[in-house]
């Protein structure tokens, strides 16, 4: 067999072996970068939530880390409430815009469940429920009915 017809054959088995190698290499590393910023986007919006509960221990008067609904407030306390509550409205709705989908991989089920465990769990106040309709206006429509749906669900439960 003569040199240039060596070089042919190996050129040809480049060819062969080395575009789809390259391209399942190109493949695998964009999901890694596309996981990789999910993770991200995740670490980003738990440290919004991280911020968000520093925000509840600066207010210790409206009990926001309790379960039932804070009686007996004043205007002024009354405003604040409702600040925080925006506060969190709007980070649930960032959460629901960037990691939520109809149907999501397991990955991003389990980041997803950890959201909607933080959605239901303010839910459960009965005062958090009562500011929503005011605080959903101008509000993703989707995240409105998705968050509205949730509060339903355990306003039914604490009436149960």
């Amino acid at each position: 067999m003569e040199f240039k017809s060596i070089i042919d054959i190996v050129s040809s088995i480049s060819v062969i072996i080395g575009v789809p190698l390259a391209i399942f290499i190109f493949v695998f590393e964009q999901r890694k970068a596309r996981a990789n910023e999910e993770e991200e986007i995740h670490q980003l919006l738990a440290d919004g939530y991280t911020d968000f509960l520093k925000l509840t221990l600066e207010h210790p008067d409206l009990k926001l880390q309790s379960k039932d609904a804070t009686p007996n407030l004043s205007e002024e306390q009354t405003e604040r409430m409702v600040t925080l509550f925006a506060i969190l409205v709007a980070l649930f709705e960032r959460a629901y815009m960037v990691a939520y989908e109809e149907k999501m991989p397991p990955r991003k089920a389990r980041h997803w469940a950890s959201w909607e465990d933080f959605m239901r769990e303010w839910c459960r106040r009965e005062d958090f429920r009562n500011a929503l309709p005011q605080l959903l206006p101008g509000e993703d429509p989707q995240f409105a009915v998705y968050i509205a749906r949730l509060a339903a669900e355990e306003a039914a439960k604490a009436t149960a």
